[in-house]
Order: C-alpha cells, then structure tokens, then sequence
C-alpha cells in the first residue's frame, strides 16, 4: 500500500520524579538528603531513512510516545533517562504543524532528522534543597510532562526525472521498459493510482531515478482527479519528460492536450513551468505519430522526440537527451553554489 499522507500524535516521555531519601549509614552521623534526580524523558524523533518508500507503517499508528524517564533514588542515583522514540521516514517527507498548517521541518535527504516531541525534564531530588536553615528537606520536584503535539506528513517524492502527461499517455510502460520498476499498465485510463519509482541504470557509474507521476486531467489544479495528490509530486523532480499520446482514445488533440497540461502545471506553481522539459510524442508505432510530432514541435518551437516503449524506437535516443539535460542541470548547480 502507497501512503503519501498521514496525520499522526506524537509526545515526548514524562520525567522521573525526584526522590526524598536521607543516607543512614553506621558512623554517619550527620548523612543529609540524598535523593536523586529523575531521568529525562524520551525526545520523540523523525528522521528520513535510506530504503523507506512511503508512510504506510505510520498510516496504522495514530498516537506516538517515547519512553517516560525512571525516578531518582536514594544515595544520589540519577533516574534512567527515556528512550527516544525514532519514526523513519522516505527522503522528502515535509512535517506539517497540523493544527496552525506551518512547515515544521522539510526532510529532503537521507540522514535529515528533528525532534518532534521533546522529553520532559526530571524532577529533583531532595538533596537540591538542603540550606544551613533546612539540613533535613522533605521536598521534591514532579517530572515535567513530555511535549505533544499533533503533525501531519505529506510525502514529495525525490525524483531526477518525472514522467507527466494525460492519462493513458503511456508513462507506466516506458518506466516499466527503461527501469525494473513493474506499476501496473492496462489499456484504460487511470491505471495508475500512486507514483512509481524507478532506477534506471545507463552503465556502471550512471543512473538516475525516475517518477511516473499519475495522469493529469483539466483543472488538477483546483484538485480534479485527485489532482492536488498527484501534483506535489512533481515538485522534487529535476526534469519534467512530458509524453504526449498521439491517438487519445477520446478523440482530443493532442497538441491542445500538451497545452493542457503545462497550463495546470503553471496555475499549481508557476515555477513547474520553468523546469527543463523534454517532450515527447509516444507510441510512435501508431499511424500518423510522426504528423503529431511535427505539429507539435511546430507549436512550442523545440524538437520534439518520438518514442515507442512496444518497439523500442527511440528510447536510447530519450535516455541520452535525458542525461544531456541532467548533466546541464548540476553544472548550473555547482556554479550556482560556487
């Protein structure tokens, strides 16, 4: 099951309470108070983990808690400090204050990590309050109660290229042919109902990761067919592939089809529109492809490529392009950071 989004209960241990205790030991007249203080309670902690794909584990878990601290004891012995409770999750993941909506933390790569929920502090032992006028104190702090607060973890997922285009576009079979990704593929629209990832592997020393991102219809933006779900998955990738369906089974255009979609890319964040985009006319063994290939690279100004993932025409072509793009994209990083 592919979980993008849950909202979940976190809180911190309580802290051990602190002792009152005094030292009776033979020859020690005067032992005073030595009661210990209480551990600290366990800090609740979200971290993004190399190998975790989605929030499925949390999606059945709503409350979360870390570990109270143990109280002190006698002869100055400090309580046992909680546990911290540590949630993994995918790369990507963007922690929401649930109540308020504000961005805790955005944890976009592997090792990123907060604490959500921290421990409460122990209480103190007696021997805190001893003084020249009270050498016998009888008193003793409570632990504090650990820190809770309700989030909510949406899921972006971190791609180098993402695959768009109407549904039916032939996006899931050109993964499933340049990667070992297996999304489901049929002959209908709307086959896909989550994003898939794949590796796609060129040699030894290069790949890039690549996302089927769900098909797109007029007015995602505003949230039709799920498009507000679907959409914020295009946010991470680095380059856009864009597949257009030369023969759309309900009779539209595809040059129009193309148009479509950018514009409910730009009107869901208009810097989508200024992603490296690669088009691409698939299915190129159907009649009349290549006509849908000229008008369209008439229409935006730029080559357009044809590809079939049946035939395997053109998809050495693409995967190269794909690498051209990418590699311009972390020289233009590096001068950026430079």
């Amino acid at each position: 099951m592919f979980v993008d989004r849950v909202t979940i209960e976190v809180q911190g241990g309580s802290g051990g309470d602190g002792c009152v205790s005094f030292r009776r030991e033979k020859y020690v007249p005067r032992g005073g108070p030595d009661g210990g203080d209480g551990g600290r309670g366990g800090h609740v902690i979200i971290r993004a983990a190399a190998g975790v794909n989605h929030l499925a584990a949390l999606a059945h878990r709503k409350f979360w808690r870390a570990e109270n601290g143990q109280p002190g004891r006698g002869a100055n012995c400090h309580g046992r400090n909680g546990e911290d409770l540590v949630i993994l999750v995918p790369p990507g993941t963007v922690v929401f204050d649930a109540e308020r909506g504000f961005i805790i933390r955005d944890l976009a790569q592997v090792g990123d990590e907060f604490i959500a929920a921290r421990g409460g502090k122990g209480g103190y032992g007696n021997h805190h309050f001893k003084s020249p006028t009270s050498r016998a104190p009888r008193e003793s702090t409570p632990g504090e109660e650990g820190e809770k607060r309700k989030l909510t973890l949406e899921l972006k997922l971190i791609a180098d290229v993402g695959l768009v285009g109407k549904p039916n576009a032939g996006k899931s079979t050109l993964l499933s042919r340049l990667s070992r990704a297996r999304p489901e593929i049929a002959d209908y629209p709307f086959t896909t109902k989550h994003p898939n990832l794949g590796q796609v592997v060129v040699d030894w020393n290069r790949s890039f990761v690549m996302a089927d991102i769900p098909g797109l219809i007029e007015g995602a933006h505003q949230g039709v067919g799920l498009g507000h779900e679907f959409l914020r998955h295009v946010e991470r990738t680095r380059l856009l592939v864009h597949l257009v369906e030369p023969a759309p089974a309900d009779g539209t255009d595809p040059v129009a089809n193309y148009g479509t979609i950018r514009q409910e890319l730009g009107l869901y964040k208009s810097e989508l529109l200024e992603r490296p985009e690669i088009v691409v006319v698939t299915k190129c063994e159907l009649p009349g492809a290549d006509v849908v290939q000229q008008r369209l690279a008439e229409s935006i100004g730029r080559p357009v490529l044809l590809v079939s993932a049946v035939t395997g025409q053109g998809l050495n072509q693409l995967v190269g392009r794909i690498l051209q793009v990418l590699d311009q994209t972390n020289e233009y990083a590096a001068a950026c950071r430079d």
